[in-house]
């Protein structure tokens, strides 16, 4: 199923759930509540709008005067009025809303009656005939309800003349709220309810569509060109970026796959390198050892025990190159097994340098330790002490004569950091992003005397299996070389403040 056609399908089952969610909530809702009043309302505000004008004209200040008793012909219009219409009528004074009479019957006079008023109900304009002459703007109208004698809650509007001597008596017409709940008000109505809830899951599934679409070729377009991609760097093609568009989500792809891809591409430059490396440093010992037997087995090696010697020579650089090769795999796939014990380096920095020592002497190199004590790492001491040997040797060959080594240690950064400085030819800055890369050379010109280019590599691979770090700096050719080595020491805080953690 394609992409549109899910997000169709879930936008779908979305909406249908929500209107399930909000019929289901409606329906419980709705059951248990009566219907609203101002249906009612409308209809007492119509019937009064049709038989109050007696009323008005009975209780004109000329007829009844203030304070006065409801005149006997008001309640008989009142009661006509309601016998004709079914409507209950109400007379009720102002002040202490006493009942004066009650068409029904149900209330006896000069009972109080509790009026309810709905504030929230808004009072129609006023038909003219509900205004007496003389009086005009002066009759108010208002709703609410009460419970009295009888059944149930009443709903009234009350029509209330405010004029000058206006007679201090209420006029009430009422009616039983309905107890029709409002379900049943939409089941009355529900045939003509159909066509605009059609109208609008139309809508909807329109609006689904279009948002489908929109989605699908927001997300679909960037995954395409992504697939793309990554079928041109299948084919080694690494010069193909991918377009860093859509949702966040898609970026990240994106992103990932372009880092993929250089790492690849780095990955298959460094294979091709190792490759062309690997080859010259074992052609160059093969091509030796195969002149000079050749010249022996001839009788044309002027000094065969020196022709021997140099077969000897290049024999053991390519054992060296071996066994190299070997713990640099092993360390890589995590493999070589190490002893890891609590170590003082600085007597591992001190015993190399002493043994080291003899070589910068013949060299004409002045070789400077400063290892004091340090605190204790946890380590194996023979592949730190291959590491530090590694340092200080290339610093030697790379020294000329009557230059200086310097090797130092101190704690830094929570660890415990070697440095091992020298005035030597330095390395170009095109150079040191890749020296610790197999078989990198900086010196490309020293024949059989150079190494195998593996030493940094092997040492970069034990301090990283030692949670450490390597790193150099140099300011160019001649300008000398630093090596630094940051170890981490777990009990470092321990040994500083003379203080148990």
């Amino acid at each position: 199923m394609s992409l549109r056609r899910r997000l169709l399908l879930s936008y779908i089952v979305v909406i249908a759930i929500t209107l399930l969610i909000i019929s289901g909530a409606l329906t419980l809702f709705l059951g248990v509540r009566q219907a609203p009043p101002q249906q009612t309302y409308r209809d007492l505000t119509t019937f009064a709008a049709a038989n109050v004008r007696p009323l008005l004209d009975l209780t004109r200040p000329r007829i009844l005067s203030r304070n006065a008793p409801t005149t006997d012909a008001m309640i008989t219009e009142i009661r006509g009025i309601a016998e004709n219409t079914g409507i209950r009528a109400l007379i009720v004074h102002k002040d202490n809303q006493q009942v004066i009479f009650d068409s029904a019957g149900l209330i006896d006079s000069g009972t109080p009656l509790e009026l309810n008023i709905d504030n929230d109900a808004q009072a129609p304009s006023l038909p003219p005939n509900m205004q007496p002459p003389g009086q005009r703007n002066r009759t108010t109208i208002y709703y609410g309800s009460f419970i009295g004698s009888g059944p149930g809650e009443w709903l009234f509007m009350a029509i209330e003349n405010n004029g000058a001597n206006a007679p201090d008596n209420i006029v009430l017409f009422a009616e039983p709220r309905p107890d029709q709940s409002l379900r049943s008000v939409l089941e009355s109505y529900g045939t003509s309810l159909i066509r605009p809830i059609l109208q609008a899951a139309a809508i909807g599934l329109l609006v689904a569509v279009v948002m489908a679409a929109i989605i699908s070729r927001t997300i679909a377009q960037p995954l395409q060109e992504i697939a793309t991609a990554t079928r041109v760097v299948g084919a080694d093609e690494y010069s193909q970026q991918v377009p860093v568009t859509g949702p966040p989500e898609v970026r990240a792809v994106a992103e990932a796959i372009n880092h993929m891809r250089a790492e690849v591409h780095t990955s298959q430059a460094i294979q091709k390198d190792f490759i062309i490396n690997v080859s010259h440093d074992l052609k160059t010992p093969l091509t030796s050892i195969q002149g000079y037997s050749q010249a022996i087995m001839d009788g044309a090696a002027p000094d065969p025990v020196k022709a021997a010697r140099i077969i000897h020579e290049e024999a053991a650089r390519l054992n060296r190159m071996v066994v190299e090769l070997t713990d640099l795999a092993r360390l890589q796939n995590g493999q070589l097994s190490m002893q890891i014990v609590p170590l003082e380096t600085s007597q591992i920095v001190n015993a190399v340098g002493q043994r080291l020592a003899i070589v910068a002497e013949k060299r004409g190199i002045q070789l400077k330790i400063d290892a004091p004590s340090m605190p204790q790492i946890n380590g194996d001491g023979d592949r730190l002490a291959q590491v530090i040997t590694n340092l200080i040797s290339n610093a030697i060959k790379y020294t000329p004569n009557g230059g200086c080594v310097q090797v130092r240690t101190q704690v830094n950064n929570g660890g415990v950091e070697w440095i091992v400085q020298d005035n030597g030819i330095g390395i170009p800055a095109d150079d040191l992003p890749r020296i610790f890369e197999r078989f990198y050379q900086v010196d490309k010109t020293r024949g059989p005397r150079r190494g195998t280019g593996l030493g940094l590599a092997i040492t970069q691979e034990i301090v990283q299996a030692h949670k450490g770090t390597i790193s150099v700096t140099s300011a160019g050719q001649n300008q000398g070389t630093t090596f630094s080595v940051w170890l981490p020491a777990p009990n470092l805080k321990t040994v500083v403040t003379g203080k148990r953690s």
